[in-house]
C-alpha cells in the first residue's frame, strides 16, 4: 500500500509540475501619481502632475488547472513615479521622481485561445528608493546653480522618504499574446487604492497608476 501510495504521489506531482511554467519578463512602464488636489506640494514647491517613463523588469510563474484556467504569481522590479511641472519666474522646473518599486502581482487568468491570455489581479509594492532628477527649461535656465539643483533634488527625496509610506497595493488587468513558442508580448494597466500619504491633511490623497508594456519569456 506504501508503495502505491508513493507511485500515485509521485504521478501526481509529475502532473503539476508538468502544468507549471517559469519565465522571466521586461519592459516599459509609464506611471503617474495622482492626487485629489488640483496642485500638489512636494518639499514646500507646488507642482502639476504628469506622466514619467521607465522600466520593469522580472520573473514569473505559471500554473495551469487545464487549458482556459490559470493562476499566475510574479516579482518585478519597476522604475515608477511620476513627474510635477513648478513654474517660476523665466524657469520652468521639472522633477522626476523616481519611486523604485519591487512589485509582487498575482492575477487569475483566462485562455480566450491558446495564444491570448486575459488576466486580472491584486497586487502589492514596497518602496526600494526614492530618486529625484530635476530638468531646467526657460531663458534663465542657464543661471541655475548645479549644486544647488543637487540639494534640491536631495530635499525632495528627503521628503518623499518621510511623508509617504513604503507599501502601497493595488488591482490590474491585462492580456498577453504568444509569438512563438515561449515568447510573448504582454500589457497591463495597473491602478493603485492606497493612499500613498502616510500622514494626510485635510483629506489629501495619492495614489500611482502606471501602464506597463513588454516581452517575456516562457521556458518549457
Amino acid at each position: 500500500m506504501k508503495k502505491i501510495l508513493l507511485v500515485s504521489a509521485i504521478a501526481l506531482f509529475a502532473g503539476l509540475n508538468a502544468q507549471t511554467t517559469f519565465g522571466v519578463k521586461a519592459g516599459y512602464a509609464l506611471s503617474k501619481l495622482n492626487s485629489n488636489e488640483n496642485d500638489v506640494e512636494f518639499g514646500g514647491i507646488e507642482g502639476s502632475l504628469k506622466s514619467k517613463s521607465g522600466f520593469y523588469i522580472g520573473g514569473l510563474v505559471e500554473h495551469k488547472f487545464n487549458n482556459k484556467f490559470a493562476i499566475q504569481g510574479e516579482l518585478e522590479y519597476a522604475n515608477l513615479g511620476g513627474k510635477a511641472e513648478v513654474a517660476l519666474p523665466g524657469i520652468t522646473v521639472t522633477e522626476k521622481m523616481n519611486l523604485n518599486r519591487i512589485v509582487i502581482p498575482v492575477s487569475a487568468r483566462y485562455y480566450a485561445t491558446p495564444e491570448l491570455g486575459i488576466y486580472a489581479g491584486p497586487y502589492v509594492s514596497f518602496k526600494t528608493n526614492n530618486k529625484v532628477k530635476f530638468e531646467m527649461s526657460g531663458p534663465n535656465a542657464v543661471m541655475t546653480n548645479p549644486a544647488g539643483i543637487r540639494e534640491g533634488e536631495r530635499y525632495v527625496e528627503k521628503f518623499l522618504d518621510d511623508s509617504l509610506k513604503s507599501a502601497d497595493f493595488g488591482l490590474f488587468f491585462g492580456a498577453d499574446y504568444k509569438v512563438y513558442k515561449g515568447l510573448f508580448v504582454d500589457a497591463r494597466y495597473s491602478f493603485g487604492l492606497t493612499n500613498m500619504i502616510k500622514n494626510p491633511v485635510d483629506g489629501e490623497k495619492l495614489k500611482m497608476n502606471f501602464f506597463q508594456l513588454g516581452l517575456g519569456y516562457k521556458f518549457k
